[in-house]
């Protein structure tokens, strides 16, 4: 099957559409960005490059999909897919770009949970060192609670400081926020409020022995993560080497893309070298997740 010269505009243009639903959200600033976009494709005044071929149409998709690719990285599968979809003469690499663009956004979510999840491991320890260094220096536990740090604690951590300033329910509260993933160590900060509430037991001793074992429980995370990063980075080189077969190939004049998308037997093992890369892949993290602990 061959593509007419046609193709090209037609393709950039599907591609900057299919960005442009995925990302369009209504938004005063982004509106802000379209107007900056569009300038900058009407005339390249912002780069000193212009772009006298394209039509105003396809100038504006561009803009658009330029705007939305800076807040969602998943939409840079889309140009990927439309590049290798000219050098192999087929609509099938822009399709599967499509189809790539939710897993992409649902890793890149789960990469940002989880260092949100580790600020709020970072903050709840620097928490208690500060709380308990107060402490130390003759400070009251309220106005030790409130004086520290805990905007990287989340939208709960209002109550809590709210709870210390008015003589609220200050353990109550601390176990409210450490309902989020990664500040489960504000539960232990409960604990010793309480005790120390109706013990009188030392606030200062119990928060500074809460915070070394979230650290040392964090610094023993952070080694076994170090130790398997062999393991990812193998992984990844595995998982690249189709990818380097394919430019071998080219570079050798094979022509390995028309052989993957215009023939029978190509596109069989495309089919079953992806379920296998998928399968791979799929397998390798689940043995990391298991040698973590937890989810990736």
């Amino acid at each position: 099957m061959t593509v007419p010269m046609a193709v090209p505009q037609t393709l950039l243009a599907a591609t900057a559409l299919l960005g442009v639903a995925a990302a369009t959200r209504p938004s005063v600033r982004r509106g802000r960005e379209l107007r900056r976009a569009r300038a900058l494709f009407a005339d390249g005044s912002a780069t000193g490059v212009r772009f006298p071929l394209l039509p105003a149409r396809l100038r504006e998709a561009a803009g658009r999909l330029l705007v939305a690719a800076r807040g969602r990285r998943e939409l840079w599968c889309l140009p990927a897919g439309c590049a290798v979809c000219l050098l192999g003469g087929s609509f099938l690499p822009l399709l599967m770009a499509g189809a790539a663009v939710p897993l992409m956004r649902r890793w890149l979510a789960a990469r940002l949970r989880r260092r949100e999840r580790e600020r709020r491991e970072d903050a709840v320890i620097e928490l208690c060192g500060a709380v308990a260094g107060d402490l130390r220096a003759g400070r009251q536990p309220g106005e030790a609670l409130v004086a520290a740090p805990g905007d990287a604690l989340g939208a709960s951590w209002p109550a809590v400081t709210a709870a210390a300033r008015f003589g609220g329910d200050v353990p109550a509260a601390l176990r409210e926020a450490g309902l989020q993933p990664g500040a489960e160590g504000l539960t232990g900060v409960a604990a010793c409020w309480q005790v120390a509430v109706d013990g009188g037991a030392g606030l200062a001793a119990g928060l500074e022995r809460v915070g070394a074992a979230l650290a040392a429980e964090r610094d023993q995370r952070e080694d076994l993560h170090a130790q398997l990063a062999g393991t990812r980075s193998t992984a990844v080189m595995l998982a690249l080497l189709p990818v380097l077969a394919l430019l071998m190939g080219s570079a050798m004049g094979a022509d390995p893309l028309r052989v993957l998308f215009h023939t029978p037997a190509g596109l069989g093992c495309l089919a079953l070298g992806g379920l296998l890369e998928y399968a791979g892949l799929l397998w390798t993290r689940r043995i990391v997740c298991a040698a973590g602990g937890r989810e990736e």
